[in-house]
């Protein structure tokens, strides 16, 4: 007789379904080092000082998920390698990054000042992570409610 398979249903809530992606400590730290530039599995593994099987599951989460994707490399002389590197929906979230890193800098500040920061690329002008309705208009975090439409 077949069994029946006890599938939890994908949550309906758009934050629940990207923590099951994001959700984990290293994940964003992944994502961190990913924007500033880095791609190969050592330079994250000496980064962050992750152990390798720990990396290893989360990149392989992200690449499935399609946050990153692989390429293959080789270095003369070395074995075929894969480079990580990240889609559109991982640049995305550079807009999270800066957000937890603004939240960060205002709520959990360190003695000795920010690590990093956001700038315009064309300007060079501190930017900050705000609300804008749909005019484009900027609209104070206070006057922003999130209305639940259900789980």
């Amino acid at each position: 007789m077949p069994t029946k398979t006890n599938r939890v249903p994908e949550p309906r809530c758009s934050v629940a379904r990207s923590l099951q992606v994001l959700g984990e400590r290293w994940t964003l730290l992944i994502v961190r080092d990913a924007l500033a530039g880095l791609t190969r599995f050592a330079d994250f593994r000496d980064s962050l000082g992750i152990a390798s099987d720990l990396l290893t599951g989360r990149l392989n989460a992200l690449v499935e998920a399609g946050v990153m994707e692989r390429r293959p490399y080789r270095e003369p002389g070395a074995r075929a390698r894969h480079s990580y590197h990240l889609t559109p929906a991982g640049e995305e979230l550079v807009t999270v990054l800066a957000s937890l890193q603004q939240w960060g800098d205002v709520n959990r500040p360190h003695e000795e000042g920010p690590s990093m920061w956001s700038r315009s690329r064309s300007t060079g002008r501190p930017v900050r992570v705000t609300f804008v309705d749909d005019a484009g208009t900027p609209v104070p975090r206070e006057d922003v409610d999130l209305v639940f439409l259900g789980a």
